[in-house]
C-alpha cells in the first residue's frame, strides 16, 4: 500500500448542501480549508491524527459539516445513562464497555456487522499527552470487520483538515503502518512536540 501526503492546499470540495456550504464559509473566516473526497465508503475506519489539543474536536466538527459526514465516535457506558444518552447519540456517540482491548475490537466488530452505514472515528494516540507508540485497535476493527481505514487529519501547520486516501488493511500490519507512517510524517497537530510517533508498541496486543 502506498500513500501521499494531504492534497494541495487550494483544493475543495464543491458545497452540496446549504449546511456544507456554510461549513466552508466558516472555514474560510478562520483561514481553515477542508479537503473531503467527493466519495467515501459508507462503512470504515476513520483515523483522527495527530491529536495533541482541545481544538481538534471543534475542526472534527467543521469537518462533518462541511463535508455532510456522520461521524461516529466511542465513549464509556456509563456516560449514557439518563436523560444525555440520547443527545450523546444523536451526536454520533457509541456506548462501549471498557473491559480489555480485545473485547474492544469484538464489540467495534460486531456494531460493523450490523450497520449498513457506520464511520467509526478514533484516534490511535488515546490522549493529547505525549505517547511512544499508536494503539492498533484501530486497524483490528477494520481487519475485523472487513472495511477500508481512511486517513482524516488536521494540519495546523498548512491550516488543512480532511480526510486522505482510503485503503484496505492487508493483515502484514508493519508493512501497513509503514504507510501509514509515511503519510503523516509531515502533518502538524497544534503541539507538534505532544505527536506520538507512528508505532506499535512492542508490547501491544489490540
Amino acid at each position: 500500500m502506498r500513500s501521499s501526503g494531504p492534497p494541495p492546499s487550494g483544493t475543495f470540495m464543491p458545497s452540496r448542501t446549504p449546511a456544507q456550504h456554510i461549513g466552508h464559509l466558516i472555514a474560510a473566516a478562520a483561514g481553515w480549508r477542508v479537503i473531503v473526497p467527493p466519495q467515501l465508503p459508507p462503512r470504515c475506519v476513520v483515523i483522527g491524527a495527530p491529536h495533541t489539543s482541545n481544538w481538534d474536536l471543534p475542526l472534527t466538527l467543521l469537518l462533518m459539516l462541511t463535508g455532510g459526514l456522520r461521524l461516529r465516535w466511542v465513549g464509556k457506558e456509563s456516560l449514557f445513562r439518563g436523560p444525555g444518552g440520547m443527545l450523546l447519540r444523536a451526536l454520533g456517540g457509541l456506548p462501549v464497555r471498557r473491559t480489555g482491548g480485545g473485547d474492544f475490537v469484538a464489540q467495534m466488530v460486531a456494531a460493523f456487522a450490523g450497520s449498513e452505514k457506520l464511520m467509526l472515528a478514533l484516534s490511535p494516540e488515546g490522549t493529547r499527552s505525549k505517547t511512544n507508540h499508536w494503539k492498533t485497535g484501530f486497524y483490528y476493527i477494520a481487519l475485523g470487520a472487513r472495511v477500508p481505514i481512511v486517513m482524516g487529519y488536521a494540519d495546523y501547520r498548512r491550516k488543512l483538515i480532511g480526510l486522505g486516501p482510503v485503503f484496505a488493511p492487508s493483515s502484514d500490519i508493519q508493512a501497513d503502518f509503514e504507510a501509514i507512517r509515511a503519510f503523516y510524517t509531515d502533518i502538524k497537530g497544534l503541539r507538534p512536540a505532544l505527536q506520538g510517533p507512528v508505532v506499535i508498541a512492542t508490547d501491544q496486543g489490540r
